[in-house]
């Protein structure tokens, strides 16, 4: 795979935030980047059944406001609010677990359109191990899927187990998981507690260590 790891990673702005959310403490990881075409055609490729597996993952379910989704072998949840073609609010069930992602789009010209995704979720112990970087990577490499796809609709989209195992998906995912270290740090969190939990993230990502290091 021809994946230019400098472009992707640079391409994305990285922020982490703390808010209140059902009352508890909550933390909010948010992406954005760029993509060169317009509003109408990313929202497409965001919504579609058809080209959602193309860059993401396989889904069904009634893809429309107040329908309920579900991602082959991840998460599902329900489309709480729909404003096409610029805001996309859902909730994002996960083994049990509730949390909220939220997706707005903005032109930047007459074919550049900027996406931002912004996940938030109750902090929890998963979130004092391993930091934003188990939520940010994951959305990085599919945003990375979603530039690939946009470039060359027939581009094969990224098989992310082979990927991670692969020198260059290693290199991501660890340059990954740093940034979103860095973003908490930003966010106010201890530098020693940020860096672990990207090392640990980075590990889990890759396979090179387990979930209990």
């Amino acid at each position: 795979m021809n994946f230019d790891i400098e472009h992707h990673l640079g391409c994305v702005e990285r922020s982490v935030s703390d808010l209140q959310k059902e009352g508890k403490p909550a933390r909010a990881v948010t992406l954005s980047r760029s993509y060169d075409t317009d509003i109408d055609d990313l929202w497409d490729a965001l919504t579609s059944a058809e080209r959602i597996p193309r860059w993401l993952l396989p889904i069904e379910g009634d893809l429309r406001l107040g329908g309920r989704y579900q991602f082959k072998g991840n998460a599902g949840g329900e489309i709480t609010e729909c404003e096409p073609p610029e805001y996309l609010s859902v909730t994002w069930i996960w083994q049990g677990n509730v949390s909220w992602v939220q997706v707005q789009l903005a032109t930047e010209s007459d074919n550049r359109t900027r996406l931002t995704l912004t996940h938030t979720a109750i902090v929890d112990p998963f979130w004092d191990q391993y930091g934003p970087g188990a939520t940010g990577i994951g959305w990085e490499l599919g945003l990375a899927g979603l530039a690939l796809h946009l470039t060359d609709p027939k581009t094969p989209k990224i098989d992310e187990e082979v990927f991670a195992q692969s020198p260059e998906g290693k290199a991501f995912m660890q340059r990954s998981a740093s940034a979103w270290g860095e973003a908490d740090i930003a966010r106010g969190e201890d530098p020693a507690q940020a860096e672990a939990a990207s090392k640990r993230t980075a590990g889990f990502y890759t396979g090179e260590t387990s979930q209990q290091d």
